[in-house]
């Protein structure tokens, strides 16, 4: 394992061994998802032992094998694989009817049970939807746990609650910090350990480089991924926010340009996504 991701690969390594070990127990403070809001790193770690995917923070240039025999990835067996899944999943059920003790670790054992390909796993998901109340107006005590869900949804071609969420959810200043926040945190920016999901919300230690979080975020920009909409709402709404940013690195631009060009030249973004990165694009346009 590269020496990059090793924190990242001992909490993936911990989530996998309590998932295996056995049912969730009704103790649900003894999960590790309960009291730590894991980081996009750790979310890959996890992605490569359950569908063997390479996480995006590992090295192009890393070793792909030894001397010898020698797996290319750390792919679970189905068997464990279904054995983590059918965990997570009852955790998940356990937690929501614990209320708001529960939360994170709803929230977090939904996200990772959205990489599993079973055939009922996009009902399952959407059936926990309607156990989260809607989202009306920017941030709720749910507000994290609807962002995740909407998310997840999208891994199974369902971008409607997404959309939703994206219209709501960010629909005040609020939620648009928030979801700021959550980013800079999801993709490292933000590395202050978090135990719960109120840091979103807290402007008291708000100190993450905007600068950093566009680069993080001009690689989101791709139109096939399923949360294209809300990556590019988000571009979009740091920008709003930060209006320097655009006059800090030429060559950033210049990839912007090439990338929200890419995604109005196309067909698989909302109306209100065309919208923004029409809006995004004219900035740029001013920019270079």
């Amino acid at each position: 394992m590269m020496l990059t991701l090793l924190d990242e690969a001992v909490d993936a390594d911990a989530v996998i061994a309590h998932a295996l070990s056995g049912p969730p127990s009704v103790a649900l403070s003894q999960h590790p998802l309960t009291s730590w809001v894991f980081t996009r790193d750790t979310a890959h770690m996890l992605a490569w032992a359950l569908n063997g995917t390479s996480p995006a923070a590992l090295p192009a240039s890393a070793p792909k094998g030894r001397r010898g025999p020698a797996r290319s990835s750390p792919l679970l067996d189905p068997s464990d694989q279904q054995a983590f899944y059918a965990h997570m999943r009852r955790a998940a059920e356990l937690a929501d009817h614990a209320g708001e003790s529960g939360a994170l670790l709803r929230r977090q054992a939904l996200y990772l049970c959205s990489y599993d390909k079973a055939a009922d796993t996009r009902s399952w998901l959407a059936n926990m939807r309607r156990h989260t109340p809607g989202i009306r107006s920017g941030w709720t005590p749910h507000w994290a746990d609807s962002r995740s869900v909407a998310a997840s949804l999208t891994r199974h071609g369902d971008r409607e609650p997404l959309y939703a969420f994206i219209r709501n959810g960010m629909g005040d200043e609020t939620g648009e910090f928030a979801n700021l926040n959550y980013w800079a945190y999801w993709l490292g920016i933000d590395q202050l350990p978090r135990s719960d999901d109120t840091f979103m919300i807290d402007r008291s230690d708000t100190t993450w480089d905007g600068l950093a979080l566009l680069r993080k975020l001009a690689d989101r920009l791709a139109p096939d991924l399923g949360c294209i909409d809300l990556n590019a709402h988000t571009v979009w709404a740091l920008l709003s926010s930060r209006r320097g940013l655009l006059s800090a690195d030429p060559h950033l631009n210049r990839l912007l340009t090439n990338q929200v060009t890419v995604l109005l030249d196309g067909a698989g973004i909302s109306p209100q996504t065309r919208r923004e990165m029409e809006s995004v694009h004219y900035g740029l346009t001013l920019h270079t």
